[in-house]
């Protein structure tokens, strides 16, 4: 079996985007969160995990997938939009989550990033190892409470639980040479396909 450019820029990403927001997180909390350097990993970051959501999206199925698609764009314009108002902050400009009237708006869609991590983790369970379902659901509920109350510490352990549970997911992806060709690793339990495996 052969696994496509676009397999391998997904799966890859399920590696990448986590540790870049761990980065970011990583300066938040040494850094403080109005440092610039950490806004820009943060947008980074932000931008990879919506390749992520891609990744999530074709693991899943029906109606799941389609709430998840739709709840991860949000999230991600939410998450990236919340990079860019650090930048903003650093430069001096009004912070938008103490503004108010329109400026609101990027309250109710940076929420959406961690529903987005918890509908990710109702697909990831039977992908991988057996821990990543609960991990990436715990993140997802831990994520707004760090994030939200400024406790960077807690972020850092959050973005760790992501790098680890994600990394699971994407090690579990890769092939595997053979003496009779390529296989995919990372079977469900249960004796169930891999959906979107290739």
């Amino acid at each position: 079996m052969t696994r496509t450019p676009l397999d391998r820029v997904l799966d890859t990403s399920l590696i990448v985007a986590p540790v870049i927001y761990l980065i970011a997180d990583v300066l938040y909390a040494t850094r403080g969160w109005d440092d610039p350097a950490a806004a820009v990993c943060h947008v980074l970051g932000a931008i990879g995990y919506t390749v992520v959501l891609l990744r999530l999206v074709t693991l899943g199925s029906g109606y799941l997938a389609a709430v998840l698609l739709v709840a991860g764009a949000v999230g991600a314009a939410g998450n990236v939009a919340y990079g860019f108002n650090t930048i903003h902050v650093s430069l001096g400009d009004t912070d938008l989550v103490d503004a108010t009237g329109v400026a609101s708006l990027i309250k109710p869609l940076g929420l959406f990033f961690p529903l987005t991590l918890l509908l990710g983790a109702v697909v990831l369970r039977g992908i991988g190892p057996s821990w990543v379902a609960p991990v990436v659901a715990v993140a997802g509920l831990v994520w707004p409470v760090a994030h939200i109350a400024n406790l960077g510490w807690l972020a850092v352990v959050v973005n760790v639980a992501l790098v680890a549970g994600f990394g699971a997911v994407a090690v579990a992806r890769q092939p595997v040479t053979t003496g009779t060709g390529w296989l995919l690793t990372g079977r469900p339990r249960r004796g169930r396909p891999v959906p979107g495996g290739r």
